[in-house]
């Protein structure tokens, strides 16, 4: 009898990938916080989740429109990250920085939270796995 490590673990090992990409990117975005023209960007669990589940993981084609025969064609050309966002800033800053230190610092502090409770998930599962190869 095999062990299927997907149907095993779950949604918490592509979970884990994601609040540590989402930690990288609140990260750059606290570090670039006096960065003139940044625009601060954000993952969206819901869309990465649902790319995971409609495609295996696979990224998303690019479609663009041609105004020119001699345009080269995006075929062939994807997106890395369909969740990545800009997010939208709560005020205007005058050197065009979106970054709001508040808000980073809050969605980091969150982000860390959902991290910690999806490693828990998994490190439960393979407990359970371990106790049960064991016969425990």
């Amino acid at each position: 009898m095999t062990i299927n490590f997907d149907k095993a673990l779950g949604i918490h090992e592509k979970a884990l990938n994601f609040r540590a990409q989402r930690a990288e990117v609140l990260a750059n975005n606290i570090a670039n916080a006096d960065t003139p023209n940044f625009k601060a960007r954000d993952l969206d669990f819901a869309s990465v989740l649902a790319a995971q589940g409609n495609k295996g993981g696979a990224s998303t084609p690019v479609a663009l429109a041609r105004t020119d025969s001699l345009h080269i064609s995006a075929e062939g050309l994807s997106l890395a990250d369909p969740g990545l966002l800009y997010r939208t800033p709560s005020h205007p800053s005058i050197d065009q920085n979106t970054v709001d230190m508040q808000v980073e610092q809050a969605k980091y502090a969150e982000n860390a939270v959902n991290f910690q409770a999806s490693f828990t998930f998994l490190n439960s599962k393979f407990k359970g796995l371990v106790s049960a190869l064991r016969g425990e």
